[in-house]
């Protein structure tokens, strides 16, 4: 079976041949470790992405069949993007850094890791009206590559065996990005609700269109995908009931127009907990967890799936702090695995990005082992 057809099958709970080696990435730290211990070369991460020529060099390397992440899209961002430059300078060398979605991170320098949020631009209806709304106009010819998906079934579809989903933007996360999470608070419940209900419905029309005018291009697709990114270890970032009342209709929208054109696996990518916005998610369409972070709170694919039934599928789950540890630590996770996918319409995957301190050979082993798993 190619594994197009035995993740398809897998994720419709039909017969597979054996269990694809999934992941998600890694941390570019990572690589530069592996890289200096002699496991790859150097040049893989020059211009290393998800789902691109040197990605597919480490699945061969390592023994991975693919990344989740190859999907595609048009432009459904802001754009264009703010500019990028220093607005502050700090005497202990950090900066105030204004990013393409109009927030302002404070950089320190030699950190690795999320930066801080320091400011942000859009908070009231001027700053939306004027500067970022004319960034969400459709302009259709310019977000979407007409010819390069009217080329797509034949110059990508057709030359690979992993599936290939279309990214159908995000619906909170990414308005997230542009307010950040204290502006989010901020517009939600003290400032102006209805300014906050217009901003989410503009940015989710123009993904809608665009969405829509690449699947009418006739490119074929495996899966949709959504990025959104809005819970943390104690649950999202916003209640639940108006999380529903805003982004629902989005969801539904964005759902059926797949499933028009034949594509019924909606996956969303959403950090931490994600429990209490489940039901939104579930209720409109969207049908595959992923990464299913386990996180200090454990599993939370097995909760769900007694929660929805066959209705929530997984792909993700496993702890990839394991693969930093020792085979022992390996070989727990992969019997946990092996239950999960007992349940079917799951296929393991680690949790997010590999870190730094993964072991090469530990990686390797794992994906040797998930392999053995039949369906």
């Amino acid at each position: 079976m190619t594994n197009r057809e035995r993740t398809s099958n897998i994720l419709h709970f039909k017969a597979a041949d054996r269990m694809p080696a999934v992941h998600f990435g890694y941390w570019t730290e990572l690589l530069e470790e592996w890289a200096g211990q002699g496991y790859i070369d150097r040049s893989i991460l020059d211009g290393y992405c998800d789902g691109g020529p040197k990605d597919n060099e480490l699945d061969r390397i390592i023994g991975w069949d693919y990344n989740w992440q190859h999907v595609f899209c048009g432009n459904n961002g802001l754009m264009p993007r703010f500019e990028h430059k220093v607005v502050k300078e700090f005497p202990d060398g950090s900066q105030a850094v204004q990013n393409g979605n109009g927030i302002i991170e404070k950089i320190h320098p030699g950190v690795i890791s999320i930066p801080a949020e320091y400011d942000y631009l859009l908070k009231d209806r001027e700053a939306f009206e004027t500067l970022f709304k004319p960034k969400m106009a459709l302009n259709i010819e310019k977000r979407v590559d007409f010819d390069f998906f009217g080329r797509f079934n034949n110059d990508i579809y057709g030359k690979t065996d992993v599936p290939l989903g279309i990214h159908l933007g995000s619906v909170m996360g990414s308005i997230r990005d542009m307010t950040s999470v204290m502006g989010m608070s901020y517009l939600m419940y003290d400032d102006d609700e209805e300014l906050f209900g217009d901003i989410v419905d503009t940015f989710a029309e123009m993904q809608y269109e665009v969405a829509k005018a690449v699947l009418e291009t006739g490119a074929k697709f495996d899966y949709a995908h959504y990025w959104e990114d809005i819970c943390f270890n104690g649950g999202p970032l916003l209640s639940p009931t108006l999380f529903e009342e805003l982004c629902a209709k989005h969801y539904k929208k964005r759902t059926e127009l797949c499933h028009r054109h034949g594509i019924d696996i909606i996956s969303l990518d959403c950090d931490g907990v994600v429990e209490k916005l489940l039901p939104v998610w579930v209720e409109n369409g969207v049908n595959v967890m992923f990464p299913i972070e386990v996180g200090t709170w454990g599993d939370q694919f097995e909760k769900a799936r007694k929660r929805f039934g066959n209705a929530v599928l997984g792909v993700g789950g496993m702890d990839k702090t394991a693969l930093r540890k020792d085979k022992k630590a390996v070989d727990a996770e992969l019997e946990r695995m092996k239950r999960l996918a007992s349940l079917g319409g799951f296929i393991p995957c680690p949790d997010h990005r590999l870190m730094p301190g993964s072991k090469f050979e530990l990686v390797v082993y794992y994906c040797e082992e998930i392999k053995k798993i039949g369906w």
